[in-house]
């Protein structure tokens, strides 16, 4: 989540156990901060064990999704064992959805099993559905497309660019020779923008017009230019799937259609709509003693997309949070202000999550001291984002000048 006043970007993870207090050169005496530095570094840490659940046992978190859910009861199962307040707030509704399996097989030239699964809220197929692959006609205009569009019918229709190597261009870079790369780079590029402008001829709302025509399904990949790594999103598609194939697999099915060497594929998705249901935010509480109405917010979006775990985005963060307010429960159980955590909900939608919570909660904003989000994944932390706020500097220097250097 990206909406509140100062991201600051925390870690506290299974790799800070290796330095001891004794070995630090502690600034402060403050026992609070010792007491956390302890429990934080020399202690065991959660985050793995943390990490583990929500990631393996419970998996991706698409907005509103049966899975969603269970994230959220599990938080709440979870601050409810460190005896910590928290509940889910309603702040609208969303459409729900459950995946189910997706199976496809490239049945012609030859046989072979696909790397393939569908976009989040696709629709499935009730069944197996076979039909030849094709790509996405090559039309002068729109007009020219829509009178090819009947042809489609029954076909799945290749719409992304299919990449020449699923090789990362640094692996390119090492092995191969410098001229080799130029040129593979140039080739791409130049068939890229080719790609690219029949996409833009075909005209606008192209999946809509895929399934009016009674195409059998979408073909897409996006891949991220590293080994195996496919960004899978989701569809508006109402009627027909819509498919993410591995850099790989897209390349090869995209080669047999344009070489016309009548790929055919059978495909099994299993997937249904629920309905619309209600939507919440999870939100965690240690109640100030002193300012009760003054508050520091913690955050971090639980929802991700459905085509892996939601680990880097924000499976990271919700962790964080968690174990700052397991850490602040056991050292700092009595808190001056009101600390609270949002989990939000439909980050990956448009902040919707934590702009209802603000909007519902004009005193919160009113009392808000400071905030801290995570959303930067899993590389090392190497700056803070004050998010304009340029006095904030002031504040961090003085917190940071409480812990070691080390």
């Amino acid at each position: 989540m990206k909406k509140l006043a100062l991201s600051c970007l925390l870690t506290i993870g299974a790799s800070a156990v290796a330095h001891s207090a004794t070995a630090q050169s502690f600034p402060t005496a403050d026992p609070v901060i010792r007491a956390m530095w302890t429990e934080g570094m020399e202690q065991p840490s959660q985050a793995y064990r943390l990490s583990q659940l929500l990631m393996d046992s419970i998996g991706p978190r698409l907005n509103n999704t049966p899975s969603h859910h269970r994230a959220q009861d599990w938080l709440l199962q979870t601050y409810a064992s460190w005896g910590i307040s928290a509940k889910k707030e309603q702040y609208g509704t969303w459409r729900s959805w459950r995946r189910g399996r997706t199976h496809a097989d490239l049945i012609a030239p030859r046989h072979r099993t696909l790397e393939a699964t569908m976009l989040g809220w696709s629709p499935g197929t009730r069944g197996p559905v076979e039909g030849d692959i094709v790509l996405l006609p090559d039309a002068a205009d729109s007009a020219a497309f829509n009178a090819i569009l009947p042809s489609l019918r029954g076909k799945f229709v290749a719409t992304s660019f299919a990449e020449p190597t699923c090789r990362p261009d640094a692996n390119w870079q090492e092995l191969a020779r410098p001229a080799t790369v130029t040129r593979m780079q140039a080739q791409r590029d130049t068939a890229r923008r080719a790609w690219n402008a029949r996409v833009s001829r075909a005209g606008s709302n192209l999946m809509a017009r895929l399934e009016a025509a009674g195409a059998a399904g979408v073909l897409t990949t996006l891949w991220s230019a590293g080994w195996g790594v496919n960004k899978v999103f989701t569809t508006n598609n109402e009627r027909i799937p819509a498919l993410d194939l591995s850099c790989e697999d897209y390349g090869l099915v995209a080669r047999l259609a344009e070489n016309r060497q009548g790929p055919r594929m059978r495909l099994d998705a299993d997937a249904e709509f629920l309905g619309e249901k209600p939507v919440f935010n999870v939100i965690a509480e240690m109640r100030g003693g002193e300012l009760p109405n003054e508050y520091v917010v913690l955050s971090a979006h639980l929802d991700s997309f459905d085509g892996a775990s939601g680990a880097t985005d924000n499976g990271t963060g919700t962790i964080t949070m968690l174990e700052a307010m397991r850490i602040l429960k056991k050292t700092y159980p009595n808190p001056r202000r009101t600390i609270l955590v949002g989990h939000w909900s439909s980050e990956e939608q448009g902040l919707i999550g934590s702009a209802a919570f603000a909007s519902d909660h004009p005193e919160i904003v009113k009392g808000l001291q400071a905030s801290f989000n995570q959303d930067n994944g899993t590389w090392r932390i190497d700056f803070i984002r004050m998010q304009g706020f340029a006095e904030a500097g002031e504040s961090f220097g003085r917190w940071f000048g409480k812990i070691p250097n080390e």
